[in-house]
């Protein structure tokens, strides 16, 4: 008994091969490379799927890439700088999406085309995003004046995207006349989508609790309006507390660059009320400005921002593309870990490599 086969009383049968989920015929067309022409002349006649091809193309961070898309944005910055552009801010959880879509919806039906460039946190890990903002606004992503572009954070402070400026650039050579920033959440420095819109709104809740205290004097502070969102049901009364007590609070900060004088409104973005007051607060901002001369100075400050920016983005380029600041920045990280050299003096090392970063003879 000990010398015969172990016999099982299960058996196995032979399922049924299962087909492929991938069907053999499909062939993937391949993407045209489209030249810096077919760029301009597809974004000015309104062509979403190149103007999304061209969004791509100045996020991309291959260098021939960056190249072409510069030369785009050159040709098409004459069309640009005609739309109302509004940054869009909150604390998770505030209903930014909702919130968005319903005042998208209401500015279209005014006979308007709206761009929304909403923006989704990466992954510190894996660089990623999940990029879900036309899964939560499925109403505004179907309405044929409208145009949903989720954008990775990467790795700028603040939840903005590396090119946004650009993005917006394009969307209002494609004849979006109304542009909405919608940044990741409250952050330190949310001050970049300021310097990037017109108009500043933040987003809060009634009966968010004491723990957002030390965030909200410096939003309060850049925000042209504050709206108060979900005022429904049993939050009414909270909401309308929370709005007294807001305009309260105001009255103590210094009066605004603008002169104007910042509104505080509640909504609900769920049933649609108090929508019609936000978009009538913003338009009424906008008329103050022009005639006090602050929209028009607020854009020059906008163009200088961008220029250094650029020079910024350059120089950094540049600086740790130098292969003897690479190799250099290899040979003393091990020093620093060491302790052998500071990191001042490591850096002070890597940067007299280059004449341009070295300090000046005294």
């Amino acid at each position: 008994m000990k010398n015969q086969p172990f016999q099982s009383a299960l058996s196995v049968q032979e399922g049924v091969e299962q087909p492929s989920q991938v069907n053999p015929n499909f062939r993937k067309k391949p993407t045209v490379d489209l030249s810096v022409e077919e760029y301009v002349k597809g974004i000015l006649d309104g062509n979403r799927v190149i103007l999304s091809r061209a969004i791509t193309l100045i996020e991309s961070y291959n260098s021939k890439h960056a190249e072409k898309a510069q030369r785009v944005i050159e040709k098409i910055l004459p069309y640009s700088g005609n739309s109302l552009r509004i940054g869009i801010t909150g604390v998770p959880g505030v209903g930014k999406s909702t919130f968005i879509e319903t005042l998208g919806k209401y500015i279209t039906s005014q006979g308007n085309k709206i761009a929304v460039l909403a923006i989704d946190p990466s992954s510190e890990r894996t660089k990623g995003s999940i990029l879900g903002d036309k899964t939560r606004m499925e109403e505004l992503s179907i309405d044929p004046n409208a145009f949903i572009r989720p954008s990775p954070s990467g790795h700028n402070l603040g939840g903005v995207a590396r090119k946004t400026r650009e993005s917006m650039i394009l969307c209002e050579a494609a004849g979006f006349n109304v542009i909405i920033v919608e940044t990741v959440g409250v952050g330190q420095s949310e001050t970049v989508v300021k310097s990037m819109v017109d108009f500043f709104l933040l987003l809060m809740l009634a009966g968010a609790g004491d723990e957002l205290q030390g965030i909200k004097r410096g939003i309060m502070e850049m925000a042209d309006a504050i709206v108060i969102n979900k005022a429904d049901g049993n939050n009414i009364k909270q909401a309308s507390w929370a709005k007294a007590q807001y305009k309260s609070a105001l009255h103590l900060f210094p009066p605004t660059d603008s002169g104007w004088e910042v509104a505080v409104n509640t909504c609900s973005a769920r049933e649609h009320t108090g929508i019609d007051t936000v978009w009538d607060t913003i338009q009424d901002f906008v008329i103050f400005t022009q005639q006090n001369g602050f929209f028009l100075q607020q854009r020059n400050e906008q163009l200088i921002a961008i220029f250094k920016e650029w020079i910024n983005n350059q120089l950094d380029q540049y600086f740790y593309a130098i292969p003897e600041v690479k190799t250099t920045i290899e040979e003393v990280i091990p020093l620093i870990k060491e302790k052998t050299m500071t990191p001042y003096q490591a850096g002070s090392k890597v940067l007299n490599i280059s004449r341009i970063f070295a300090p000046p003879k005294r």
